[in-house]
């Protein structure tokens, strides 16, 4: 780690929100106990209540002796059974913080309120942290991540995450890049892709502004890596903490191939989309899909390599199914994965 003093970008003037909140609140800790809380952590849930559970119990084992908070993003508005549990948890004392309701189902207006409710709850608030209801977090996560953003110059931090596959027999599959971290040592990165593990600084938010996520990713997903691109754009700065590391249970679905291909595909989809908003235009249109054509051509060489290196064909087809899902994005064609969050 370099020992030095973060240089963040001038502190800009405290965000104002021109709409009401729309989650509501199920349960708080007392305003009492959150005043002098610098650090939340944002869990977005739906439907696993049980997983949640896990979840919020790896963050009460956190190492370190770190004053923090949780926010419990409750994302699915009828049965609410997440909600439920993480508020027996937080009365039982497990946890300090908040448990709210965002009953609008998507994946960016699960995070847009967690971090809007992080900003508006907590006037200590320097730091915002993630992880989701299908992960735990090692003992050591927080501290690692706390201590590289007290030394680190960067503004966002990501951490690694380790897939444990519910079936043993296709635990293989963990080399495959839709289960890789996108990084594997600490260190400068030139940008993040996921908020599955993150540490953003408040300034952050402050200057992108609200709604965070653009949340016509909602069902798609990549609401996420257009926030950290935007964040580049602005002159924001990356960070990987290899050992804030999570486990991320994969069910069996994940390690069939027809939801490994649209994962690819969907990737495929979102990187194009996100390279049309940098280039609008005709001429930017053209220069996406002459990009999306020579990937095309160059997963052949590209998906032989990676199935020897991997020694498997599944694994080998990831660079050709990404290049056509770019391709079919340009007829308007994305495949929405978390339309249905309890079957992705």
């Amino acid at each position: 780690m370099i020992a030095q003093e973060p240089m963040t970008p001038a502190e800009p003037p405290p965000l104002r929100f021109a709409t009401p909140e729309s989650f509501e609140i199920a349960a708080q800790s007392p305003p009492a106990a959150l005043a002098g809380i610098a650090s939340v952590v944002c869990v977005p849930t739906f439907r696993r209540p049980d997983m949640l559970e896990a979840t919020l119990r790896s963050l009460a084992a956190q190492e370190g002796g770190h004053d923090f908070a949780v926010i419990v993003v409750e994302n699915e508005g009828g049965e609410r059974a997440g909600a439920a549990r993480a508020k027996a948890l937080l009365e039982a004392g497990l946890f300090k913080g908040l448990v709210i309701v965002e009953p609008r189902q998507g994946n960016c207006k699960a995070y847009n309120a967690a971090w809007r409710c992080a900003l508006t709850h907590f006037p200590a608030l320097q730091q915002v942290l993630g992880i989701d209801d299908d992960e735990e977090a090692r003992p050591g996560w927080l501290d690692a991540f706390l201590k590289a953003a007290a030394l680190a110059p960067a503004e966002l931090f990501g951490g690694s995450v380790t897939p444990v596959f519910e079936d043993p027999a296709r635990a293989w599959l963990a080399a495959h890049p839709v289960f890789r971290s996108h990084y594997a040592a600490s260190g400068p990165v030139p940008m993040l892709y996921s908020s599955a593990n993150y540490l953003i600084r408040r300034t952050v938010l402050q200057r992108l502004g609200f709604p965070f996520l653009d949340e016509s990713f909602d069902f798609t997903g990549g609401g996420d890596t257009d926030f950290f691109t935007r964040a580049r754009a602005a002159g924001f700065r990356f960070w990987w903490v290899q050992e804030a590391a999570q486990r991320e249970t994969m069910p069996r679905r994940r390690s069939e191939f027809a939801w490994i291909a649209a994962r690819g595909l969907r990737n495929g989809a979102i990187s194009a989309a996100i390279e049309r908003r940098q280039n609008p235009g005709p001429a930017g249109r053209l220069k996406v899909l002459a990009k999306s054509l020579a990937l095309l051509a160059a997963s052949v060489p590209r998906g032989i390599a990676l199935g020897l290196k991997t020694r498997s064909g599944t694994i080998g087809l990831y660079h050709a199914q990404v290049a056509l899902g770019r391709l079919m994005s340009e007829f308007g064609i994305a495949n929405e994965q978390y339309r249905k969050p309890d079957k992705n």
